[in-house]
């Protein structure tokens, strides 16, 4: 069944009222606050076709209604409001330092622009780095005992990793070890690199004084590059949020930030059936999953989708949809600017 008008009206005015108030709506508040030109029979009968059809909810403890993962995907498809303040985008586009030094630390600024200014969670998702190969590795020893790795793809991506060891470390088991990384890893495809480290330890053994704290610190450093980068900004403002009150809920969202496999699902589309999913006419991509929301917009720096990253805010499905969906369209046409 097709949505009436009015009903888009009132679905429309449910949604702004409950992302602002988080309190179940009524038919009173919407011809009282919002001054909608029909009778309170009229809308509570809308209502009820609305709850039918799915695109609300009716709580227990209330005769007003909430919207579903439905009504807030008909209200993100059709609803939202085009574009931003001219004051936001001005502020925002002198925020961006454009001197900074990789995409990683650009889209880490942008985590925190946007949690700060939504005071909800923001992450990055990064590229899929195991289909990519690796080009380079430099490392900058900082003290005897720290040290700063950088990995290079083919694609350009970097991944920064501080090593910190047990023991002084010379500057020349640093460079001999990565000598003999560079010559015999170059290529190697990143899902690769801990069995390719492996099969070259005994070089590394014969060649490196402090070979067993260097390997272990690059072992461990290509585990992590090769699986998802994930990454997030202002998770503690989820504690804020009357949804996860309920200590339960939060524990549940916390151990959702752990997981960047469900993330990488979840933004490929691969959905189950307790999710919904919308994608905005600039092709911001909104998924529903239980009562969270995540809003994801891709950063294309390459023609390879698989060299791309993403910016995403999660939260509570009430949460300012518009606001939100021109803060990402409008930072990540920022990033692409910087580093296309």
């Amino acid at each position: 069944m097709a949505l009436t008008q009015r009903m888009v009206e009132i679905l429309k005015a449910i949604v702004d009222e409950f992302v602002s108030t988080a309190e179940p709506v009524g038919s009173k508040t919407l011809v009282d606050k919002y001054g909608l030109p029909y009778s309170s029979a009229t809308i509570r009968n809308d209502m009820a076709t609305l709850e039918s059809l799915g695109y609300l909810e009716k709580p227990h403890t209330s005769a007003g209604r909430i919207p579903s993962n439905k009504g807030y995907q008909y209200y993100c498809e059709h609803l939202l409001k085009k574009d931003m303040d001219e004051e936001v985008k001005y502020a925002l586009s002198n925020i961006f330092d454009r001197r900074s030094a990789n995409l990683e630390d650009a889209i880490k600024a942008s985590c925190r622009i946007v949690s700060d200014m939504t005071n909800l969670a923001t992450g990055m998702l990064g590229p899929d780095a195991k289909n990519q190969t690796l080009e380079h590795i430099k490392v900058f020893q900082i003290d005897p005992k720290t040290a700063v790795c950088v990995f290079i793809t083919n694609t350009g991506y970097t991944e920064n990793k501080t090593f910190n060891f047990q023991e002084e470390v010379t500057i020349e088991d640093i460079e001999t070890c990565t000598d003999i990384l560079n010559d015999r890893l170059k290529g190697t495809m990143i899902a690769d690199l801990p069995d390719k480290l492996e099969s070259i330890k005994p070089l590394l053994n014969r060649s490196v004084q402090r070979f067993e704290m260097l390997y272990n610190a690059f072992a461990g450093a290509f585990v992590k590059f090769a699986s998802d980068t994930l990454y997030f900004d202002g998770t503690s403002n989820m504690m804020y949020q009357p949804e996860y009150a309920d200590i339960e809920k939060l524990k549940q969202l916390t151990r959702f930030f752990d997981d960047s496999k469900l993330f990488r699902s979840l933004v490929d589309k691969q959905v189950s059936e307790n999710e919904v999913i919308a994608v905005t006419p600039k092709g911001t991509e909104l998924v529903w999953k239980d009562d969270i929301a995540i809003v994801s917009s891709e950063i294309r720096i390459s023609e390879n989708p698989e060299d791309n990253a993403r910016l995403m805010v999660v939260g509570p499905r009430r949460m300012e949809y518009s606001r939100v969906v021109n803060l990402l369209d409008f930072i990540c046409k920022e990033i692409e600017d910087m580093f296309h």
